[in-house]
């Protein structure tokens, strides 16, 4: 009878293993389908050219769309483990729902957390030396080549990053415990170095969020058909018409010698043609998408907004007086026991709306910043180094918004697998510094945005704004024309 027992009991097991593989299979065929489209519209078409730079380009586009799939599986890891709880505790018995346990989210955290540490460590190198890549002089020109290549300048990054991070552990802890532990490359020594990209991770949100959160208005501005206020389109569209008219004759004018005034004069009239088509949309929108759709998305940002620096200025507190508040490893109780959050359904649902809503605003803010403007994919004109560069810092990003959230306070989701094993976690003074520096720069981002134009004017009227004391152009809104045809004003 006890033979029987363990019998069934193992094939129980077998089972149960089976369907989670499965399940976790088809989440990330279904994540890597869509990056590979993603990718696709991006990638330059002239690309391939060559039999041999063919094929690499085609290894670093898999390898690329691979690490986009885990990016994108690193995001809704957190949203997907939150609504599992919520669904587990609200159909506890449900036949339909047996698949969805607290073994399958623990899987997937771990999932994400391996294959994390591979793209960003192994796939992503590998993918960057592969296409720069010619082979060693002497040998044969091929494949085999370059792959011989790519491996030695894998293996000299791999030493080169070894003896960094362990200087780096022998400055920060010099006693014989953490020195010793530092040969343990599977259980510490990996962990400890993502630990640090985690860190790197955070701060760069830190440095994009706030950006981000204060460029979403400009950006929706420009996605979204505004009010018409005062404003003849037909009047305007008419002045776009002969501005148009007249630079297509001045280049039909113009002889091929001067080059660089066709050049010039194309690129006016390019403007021209996406200023007059902006216009032209904006008159065919109807009267609920000008009056109505524009100022209830904007209210929205700004109440989202408005909750996320509220929330966090609740953590600070929380973390003041309470010690559990601080986001290190797993202490509540087990996926499906018990609520996380204080308004049941409805308060899950809007800490996965903020999620999301903190992850699109630190990518906005990461390509509105000067230093990764270049960064920008093109439609059909993104070469795959450039790809490549993305995915990383996608990937990077991504894989720190987990623990972004939970030490913010915007949910009390405890960080499974390896993203609760992370050193500085357990650092107060490094979880309330970031906080404090998260509400402050997100304040001060906000006040710059909505200030900026009243700044304008009052820098005109001082007679200060030939000093460039105020810093806009990266809104424009003060010296080009904005999306809706008319130039900004207070």
């Amino acid at each position: 009878m006890e033979g029987q027992d363990e019998v069934s009991a193992r094939e129980q097991h077998f089972h149960s293993q089976v369907r989670e593989s499965t399940i976790c299979f088809l989440l990330f065929a279904i994540l890597y389908i869509v990056s590979y489209f993603i990718i696709t519209r991006y990638k330059r078409k002239s690309d391939e050219q060559e039999d041999e730079d063919a094929i690499v380009n085609r290894i670093s586009l898999f390898l690329s769309t691979f690490t986009l799939a885990v990016s994108a599986g690193a995001v809704l890891l957190l949203p997907f483990s939150i609504i599992s709880n919520e669904i587990l505790l609200s159909f506890p018995q449900n036949y339909y729902i047996q698949w969805l346990n607290g073994s399958l989210i623990h899987g997937l955290w771990n999932l994400a957390s391996l294959f994390s540490n591979l793209c960003l460590f192994v796939l992503m190198p590998f993918a960057f030396f592969f296409l720069e890549s010619e082979g060693f002089a002497g040998l044969k020109k091929g494949i085999r080549a370059r792959i011989l290549e790519t491996l030695v300048m894998l293996l000299l990054l791999a030493l080169l990053i070894l003896g960094i991070v362990w200087v780096a552990s022998a400055l920060i802890d010099n006693d014989a415990a953490s020195m010793e532990s530092l040969y343990d490359l599977w259980e510490f020594y990996l962990p400890y170095l993502y630990s640090c990209i985690s860190l790197m991770g955070c701060l760069l949100l830190l440095l994009c969020t706030p950006v981000g959160l204060s460029r979403m208005f400009t950006v929706m501005g420009q996605l979204l058909v505004k009010p018409t206020i005062l404003e003849d389109l037909d009047e305007q569209i008419y002045i776009i018409t002969l501005e148009e008219e007249a630079l297509q004759r001045r280049l039909s004018g113009l002889s091929s010698s001067v080059e660089y005034n066709i050049m010039e004069l194309e690129l006016e009239l390019e403007n021209v043609k996406t200023l007059k088509t902006k216009l032209e949309r904006r008159k065919k929108a109807s009267a609920w998408e000008r009056n109505l759709v524009y100022p209830a998305v904007m209210v929205l940002l700004l109440i989202e907004t408005s909750i996320s620096v509220l929330l966090v200025a609740c953590n600070i507190l929380c973390l003041l007086v309470d010690e559990t508040a601080m986001p290190k490893g797993t202490r509540g109780p087990g996926i499906g026991s018990a609520s996380l959050s204080t308004f049941g359904f409805v308060g899950a649902a809007l800490e996965i709306i903020l999620i999301f809503y903190l992850m699109v605003s630190s990518v906005v803010g990461f390509y509105s910043l000067r230093f990764f403007g270049n960064f920008t994919p093109k439609k059909d004109d993104t070469t795959m180094t450039k790809i490549i560069g993305n995915c990383v810092s996608i990937l990077v990003l991504s894989s720190a918004l987990p623990v972004m959230s939970r030490t913010l306070g915007i949910t009390r989701f405890d960080l499974l697998g390896d993203f609760g094993r992370f050193n500085w976690l357990g650092n107060f003074y490094i979880v309330l510094s970031y906080n404090l520096l998260f509400a402050i720069v997100t304040t001060l981002c906000l006040v710059r945005k909505f200030t900026s134009a009243v700044r304008e004017e009052l820098f005109k009227a001082l007679g200060l704004h030939k000093l460039h004391l105020s810093n806009t152009s990266r809104d424009s809104e003060a010296t080009k024309p904005s999306a809706n045809g008319h130039q900004k004003a207070l």
